[in-house]
Protein backbone atom coordinates (compact mmCIF):
# COMPACT_ATOMS: atom_id res chain seq x y z
CA UNK A 1 0.00 0.00 0.00
CA UNK A 2 3.27 2.36 -0.07
CA UNK A 3 2.12 4.11 -3.16
CA UNK A 4 -1.41 4.92 -1.95
CA UNK A 5 -2.57 8.08 -0.74
CA UNK A 6 -4.45 9.33 2.58
CA UNK A 7 -7.28 10.95 0.34
CA UNK A 8 -8.24 7.59 -0.79
CA UNK A 9 -8.16 6.38 2.53
CA UNK A 10 -10.16 8.47 3.91
CA UNK A 11 -12.84 7.93 1.13
CA UNK A 12 -12.99 4.38 0.95
CA UNK A 13 -13.21 4.21 4.80
CA UNK A 14 -15.87 6.90 4.80
CA UNK A 15 -17.76 4.58 2.17
CA UNK A 16 -17.04 1.53 4.64
CA UNK A 17 -18.68 3.44 6.94
CA UNK A 18 -21.97 4.81 5.54
CA UNK A 19 -22.40 1.37 3.90
CA UNK A 20 -21.60 -0.99 6.38
CA UNK A 21 -24.81 -0.89 8.64
CA UNK A 22 -27.64 -0.43 5.62
CA UNK A 23 -28.15 -3.42 2.89
CA UNK A 24 -26.26 -2.66 0.21
CA UNK A 25 -22.82 -4.38 0.92
CA UNK A 26 -19.91 -2.30 2.25
CA UNK A 27 -16.94 -4.70 1.22
CA UNK A 28 -18.62 -4.92 -2.13
CA UNK A 29 -18.65 -0.84 -2.36
CA UNK A 30 -15.32 -0.70 -1.10
CA UNK A 31 -13.74 -3.81 -3.70
CA UNK A 32 -15.40 -1.80 -6.26
CA UNK A 33 -14.25 1.67 -5.33
CA UNK A 34 -10.78 0.02 -4.95
CA UNK A 35 -11.06 -1.67 -8.79
CA UNK A 36 -11.80 1.32 -10.25
CA UNK A 37 -9.21 3.82 -8.30
CA UNK A 38 -6.29 1.15 -8.61
CA UNK A 39 -6.33 0.90 -5.04
CA UNK A 40 -4.50 -2.13 -4.27
CA UNK A 41 -3.84 -3.16 -0.24
CA UNK A 42 -1.67 -5.93 1.15
CA UNK A 43 -3.06 -9.41 0.97
CA UNK A 44 -6.37 -6.99 1.39
CA UNK A 45 -5.85 -6.37 4.61
CA UNK A 46 -7.13 -2.30 4.29
CA UNK A 47 -10.98 -3.33 3.18
CA UNK A 48 -11.24 -5.80 6.73
CA UNK A 49 -9.56 -4.00 9.16
CA UNK A 50 -11.49 -0.33 8.18
CA UNK A 51 -13.93 -2.08 9.92
CA UNK A 52 -12.64 -1.55 13.65
CA UNK A 53 -14.48 1.75 12.90
CA UNK A 54 -17.85 0.50 12.46
CA UNK A 55 -17.65 -1.68 15.09
CA UNK A 56 -16.48 1.17 17.34
CA UNK A 57 -19.71 2.83 15.98
CA UNK A 58 -21.98 0.59 17.37
CA UNK A 59 -20.41 0.55 20.49
CA UNK A 60 -20.25 3.96 21.19
CA UNK A 61 -23.81 4.44 19.97
CA UNK A 62 -24.90 1.72 22.45
CA UNK A 63 -22.56 2.62 25.31
CA UNK A 64 -25.37 3.47 27.89
CA UNK A 65 -26.47 -0.08 27.84
CA UNK A 66 -22.91 -1.46 27.81
CA UNK A 67 -22.92 0.32 30.79
CA UNK A 68 -25.77 -0.38 32.39
CA UNK A 69 -24.83 -3.61 32.27
CA UNK A 70 -21.22 -3.46 33.61
CA UNK A 71 -23.04 -1.76 36.46
CA UNK A 72 -25.35 -4.60 37.79
CA UNK A 73 -24.30 -6.44 40.61
CA UNK A 74 -25.22 -9.28 39.66
CA UNK A 75 -23.19 -9.16 36.02
CA UNK A 76 -21.03 -11.96 37.26
CA UNK A 77 -24.25 -14.67 37.72
CA UNK A 78 -25.46 -13.28 34.80
CA UNK A 79 -22.00 -13.95 32.56
CA UNK A 80 -22.23 -17.44 34.40
CA UNK A 81 -25.97 -17.82 33.19
CA UNK A 82 -24.56 -16.74 29.36
CA UNK A 83 -21.93 -19.49 29.81
CA UNK A 84 -24.30 -21.95 30.81
CA UNK A 85 -27.01 -21.34 28.28
CA UNK A 86 -24.19 -21.13 25.42
CA UNK A 87 -22.89 -24.88 26.51
CA UNK A 88 -26.53 -25.93 26.46
CA UNK A 89 -27.03 -24.64 23.06
CA UNK A 90 -23.87 -26.39 21.62
CA UNK A 91 -25.10 -29.67 22.87
CA UNK A 92 -28.50 -28.94 21.56
CA UNK A 93 -27.12 -27.63 18.16
CA UNK A 94 -24.82 -30.85 18.28
CA UNK A 95 -27.53 -33.45 19.04
CA UNK A 96 -29.85 -31.54 16.01
CA UNK A 97 -27.10 -32.38 13.98
CA UNK A 98 -26.87 -35.55 14.59
CA UNK A 99 -30.39 -36.47 14.79
CA UNK A 100 -30.45 -34.84 10.94
CA UNK A 101 -27.40 -36.73 9.22
CA UNK A 102 -28.99 -39.90 11.06
CA UNK A 103 -32.27 -39.35 9.35
CA UNK A 104 -30.50 -38.72 5.91
CA UNK A 105 -28.93 -42.03 5.85
CA UNK A 106 -31.73 -43.96 7.52
CA UNK A 107 -34.29 -42.10 4.67
CA UNK A 108 -36.74 -40.75 7.86
CA UNK A 109 -37.58 -37.46 8.77
CA UNK A 110 -35.72 -36.14 11.73
CA UNK A 111 -37.17 -35.40 15.26
CA UNK A 112 -35.48 -32.22 16.04
CA UNK A 113 -34.87 -31.72 19.90
CA UNK A 114 -36.77 -29.04 21.76
CA UNK A 115 -33.82 -25.87 22.51
CA UNK A 116 -32.84 -25.43 25.61
CA UNK A 117 -34.45 -22.87 28.03
CA UNK A 118 -33.07 -19.50 28.76
CA UNK A 119 -33.76 -17.17 32.09
CA UNK A 120 -35.99 -14.50 31.54
CA UNK A 121 -33.06 -11.94 32.08
CA UNK A 122 -32.99 -9.99 29.00
CA UNK A 123 -29.41 -9.59 29.20
CA UNK A 124 -28.79 -13.29 29.09
CA UNK A 125 -30.89 -14.27 26.00
CA UNK A 126 -29.04 -11.26 24.53
CA UNK A 127 -25.73 -12.58 24.94
CA UNK A 128 -26.36 -16.11 24.39
CA UNK A 129 -28.14 -15.25 20.91
CA UNK A 130 -25.23 -13.20 19.92
CA UNK A 131 -23.14 -16.18 20.52
CA UNK A 132 -25.09 -18.70 18.21
CA UNK A 133 -25.72 -16.69 15.61
CA UNK A 134 -21.87 -15.79 15.34
CA UNK A 135 -20.82 -19.63 15.19
CA UNK A 136 -21.71 -20.51 11.85
CA UNK A 137 -20.16 -17.67 10.15
CA UNK A 138 -16.72 -17.71 12.64
CA UNK A 139 -16.91 -21.60 11.79
CA UNK A 140 -16.99 -21.03 7.54
CA UNK A 141 -15.26 -17.99 7.96
CA UNK A 142 -12.23 -19.88 9.44
CA UNK A 143 -12.48 -22.60 7.14
CA UNK A 144 -12.80 -20.57 3.67
CA UNK A 145 -11.22 -17.45 4.64
CA UNK A 146 -8.68 -18.00 1.64
CA UNK A 147 -10.99 -18.92 -0.68
CA UNK A 148 -12.41 -15.94 -0.09
CA UNK A 149 -9.51 -13.20 0.38
CA UNK A 150 -7.93 -14.89 -2.94
CA UNK A 151 -10.55 -15.61 -5.23
CA UNK A 152 -14.15 -14.02 -4.13
CA UNK A 153 -12.54 -10.78 -3.33
CA UNK A 154 -10.63 -9.99 -6.63
CA UNK A 155 -14.21 -11.35 -8.77
CA UNK A 156 -15.47 -7.45 -9.47
CA UNK A 157 -17.80 -8.74 -12.14
CA UNK A 158 -19.62 -11.35 -9.18
CA UNK A 159 -20.12 -8.57 -7.16
CA UNK A 160 -21.21 -6.76 -9.00
CA UNK A 161 -23.90 -9.39 -10.07
CA UNK A 162 -24.58 -10.48 -6.83
CA UNK A 163 -25.42 -6.45 -6.11
CA UNK A 164 -28.29 -6.59 -8.18
CA UNK A 165 -29.34 -10.24 -6.67
CA UNK A 166 -29.66 -8.73 -3.36
CA UNK A 167 -31.57 -5.52 -5.06
CA UNK A 168 -34.39 -7.54 -6.44
CA UNK A 169 -34.43 -9.39 -2.93
CA UNK A 170 -34.56 -6.53 -1.04
CA UNK A 171 -37.45 -5.26 -2.83
CA UNK A 172 -39.50 -8.28 -3.02
CA UNK A 173 -39.16 -8.59 0.78
CA UNK A 174 -40.80 -5.16 0.65
CA UNK A 175 -43.68 -5.65 -0.98
CA UNK A 176 -44.27 -9.18 0.72
CA UNK A 177 -47.24 -8.63 3.49
CA UNK A 178 -45.61 -10.28 6.32
CA UNK A 179 -46.98 -10.80 9.70
CA UNK A 180 -44.00 -10.05 11.99
CA UNK A 181 -43.93 -12.48 15.40
CA UNK A 182 -40.78 -10.49 17.40
CA UNK A 183 -41.02 -6.94 17.87
CA UNK A 184 -37.89 -6.89 19.85
CA UNK A 185 -34.58 -8.60 19.87
CA UNK A 186 -34.97 -10.13 23.31
CA UNK A 187 -37.95 -11.99 22.70
CA UNK A 188 -36.18 -13.96 19.64
CA UNK A 189 -36.24 -17.70 20.22
CA UNK A 190 -32.94 -19.47 20.49
CA UNK A 191 -33.43 -21.33 16.93
CA UNK A 192 -34.40 -17.82 15.25
CA UNK A 193 -31.05 -16.49 16.50
CA UNK A 194 -29.25 -19.56 15.04
CA UNK A 195 -31.17 -18.94 11.78
CA UNK A 196 -30.24 -15.34 10.99
CA UNK A 197 -26.44 -16.45 11.88
CA UNK A 198 -26.85 -18.98 9.37
CA UNK A 199 -28.31 -16.13 6.74
CA UNK A 200 -25.43 -14.00 7.90
CA UNK A 201 -23.16 -16.67 5.77
CA UNK A 202 -24.22 -16.01 2.29
CA UNK A 203 -22.27 -12.49 3.01
CA UNK A 204 -19.16 -14.42 2.54
CA UNK A 205 -20.00 -13.23 -1.06
CA UNK A 206 -18.98 -10.04 -1.12
CA UNK A 207 -21.52 -8.14 -2.62
CA UNK A 208 -24.21 -10.19 -0.70
CA UNK A 209 -24.18 -7.74 2.24
CA UNK A 210 -24.09 -9.08 5.67
CA UNK A 211 -25.93 -6.78 7.20
CA UNK A 212 -28.79 -7.27 3.92
CA UNK A 213 -28.29 -11.10 4.80
CA UNK A 214 -29.25 -10.76 8.36
CA UNK A 215 -32.02 -8.48 7.79
CA UNK A 216 -33.97 -10.84 5.41
CA UNK A 217 -33.27 -13.55 7.32
CA UNK A 218 -34.41 -12.03 10.48
CA UNK A 219 -37.80 -10.50 8.06
CA UNK A 220 -38.77 -13.89 6.76
CA UNK A 221 -38.11 -15.85 10.09
CA UNK A 222 -40.79 -13.10 11.80
CA UNK A 223 -38.60 -10.16 13.36
CA UNK A 224 -40.26 -6.87 12.27
CA UNK A 225 -38.04 -4.38 10.48
CA UNK A 226 -36.49 -2.65 13.64
CA UNK A 227 -35.76 -5.51 15.51
CA UNK A 228 -34.24 -7.04 12.65
CA UNK A 229 -32.10 -4.08 11.71
CA UNK A 230 -31.14 -4.10 15.41
CA UNK A 231 -29.90 -7.50 15.67
CA UNK A 232 -28.29 -7.01 12.59
CA UNK A 233 -26.02 -4.36 14.56
CA UNK A 234 -25.37 -6.25 17.61
CA UNK A 235 -24.21 -9.53 15.70
CA UNK A 236 -21.97 -7.34 13.15
CA UNK A 237 -19.83 -6.62 16.78
CA UNK A 238 -18.42 -10.26 17.35
CA UNK A 239 -18.35 -11.27 13.36
CA UNK A 240 -16.72 -7.96 12.44
CA UNK A 241 -14.37 -8.00 15.57
CA UNK A 242 -13.63 -12.12 14.49
CA UNK A 243 -13.31 -11.11 10.78
CA UNK A 244 -10.65 -8.06 12.20
CA UNK A 245 -8.55 -9.99 14.45
CA UNK A 246 -8.23 -13.12 11.56
CA UNK A 247 -7.14 -11.15 9.30
CA UNK A 248 -4.63 -8.87 11.52
CA UNK A 249 -3.11 -12.05 12.59
CA UNK A 250 -2.91 -13.33 9.15
CA UNK A 251 -1.17 -9.91 7.58
CA UNK A 252 0.88 -8.35 10.58
CA UNK A 253 3.95 -9.59 9.34
CA UNK A 254 3.17 -7.94 5.93
CA UNK A 255 1.92 -4.93 7.08
CA UNK A 256 4.33 -1.95 6.77
CA UNK A 257 4.35 1.42 8.88
CA UNK A 258 2.61 3.45 5.59
CA UNK A 259 -0.02 0.18 5.91
CA UNK A 260 -0.87 0.78 8.86
CA UNK A 261 -0.80 4.95 8.67
CA UNK A 262 -3.65 4.34 5.15
CA UNK A 263 -5.29 1.99 7.73
CA UNK A 264 -5.71 4.12 10.57
CA UNK A 265 -6.99 6.73 8.07
CA UNK A 266 -9.67 4.76 6.78
CA UNK A 267 -10.77 3.21 10.31
CA UNK A 268 -11.38 6.97 11.72
CA UNK A 269 -13.57 8.37 8.55
CA UNK A 270 -15.75 4.80 8.76
CA UNK A 271 -15.82 5.50 12.43
CA UNK A 272 -17.29 8.92 11.96
CA UNK A 273 -19.87 7.99 9.16
CA UNK A 274 -20.94 4.66 10.87
CA UNK A 275 -22.36 6.65 13.75
CA UNK A 276 -24.37 8.66 11.78
CA UNK A 277 -25.58 5.71 9.74
CA UNK A 278 -26.33 3.55 13.14
CA UNK A 279 -28.27 6.70 14.83
CA UNK A 280 -30.63 6.88 11.81
CA UNK A 281 -30.82 3.91 10.45
CA UNK A 282 -33.17 2.43 12.79
CA UNK A 283 -36.18 5.43 12.94
CA UNK A 284 -35.67 5.44 8.96
CA UNK A 285 -36.65 1.64 8.48
CA UNK A 286 -39.16 1.70 10.71
CA UNK A 287 -41.12 4.08 8.35
CA UNK A 288 -39.84 3.25 4.81
CA UNK A 289 -38.74 -0.06 5.21
CA UNK A 290 -35.77 -1.21 2.38
CA UNK A 291 -36.84 0.21 -1.05
CA UNK A 292 -34.73 2.51 -1.38
CA UNK A 293 -31.71 0.26 -0.80
CA UNK A 294 -32.76 -2.19 -2.89
CA UNK A 295 -32.67 0.24 -5.89
CA UNK A 296 -29.46 1.66 -4.67
CA UNK A 297 -27.88 -2.06 -5.22
CA UNK A 298 -29.77 -1.87 -8.49
CA UNK A 299 -28.26 0.67 -10.02
CA UNK A 300 -24.22 0.48 -8.79
CA UNK A 301 -24.24 -3.31 -9.55
CA UNK A 302 -25.54 -2.09 -13.03
CA UNK A 303 -23.29 1.24 -13.35
CA UNK A 304 -20.49 -1.47 -11.73
CA UNK A 305 -21.00 -4.17 -14.73
CA UNK A 306 -21.23 -1.11 -17.36
CA UNK A 307 -17.78 0.30 -16.15
CA UNK A 308 -16.51 -3.04 -15.88
CA UNK A 309 -17.33 -3.89 -19.82
CA UNK A 310 -16.13 -0.76 -20.59
CA UNK A 311 -12.80 0.28 -18.83
CA UNK A 312 -12.28 -3.50 -17.52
Amino acid sequence: MENQTIIEALLLGLLEGLTEFIPVSSTGHILLAGHFLGFESTGKAFEVLIQLGAILAILSVYAARFWDFMKRRDRLHVISEVVIGILATLIWMGGCAVEFVSAIVRRRRPNLFVPPQLPDDPAVRMLVGLAIGFLPAAVIGVLAHGFIKSVLFETPKLICIMLILGGIVLLWIDRLDLRPKYHEVREFPLSLYLKIGLFQCLAMIPGTSRSGATIVGGLLMGADKRAAAEFSFFLAMPTMLGAFTLDLCKNWNALSASDLNIIVAGFLSAFVAAVIVVRSLLGYVSRHGYRLFGWWRLVVGTVGLAALYIVG
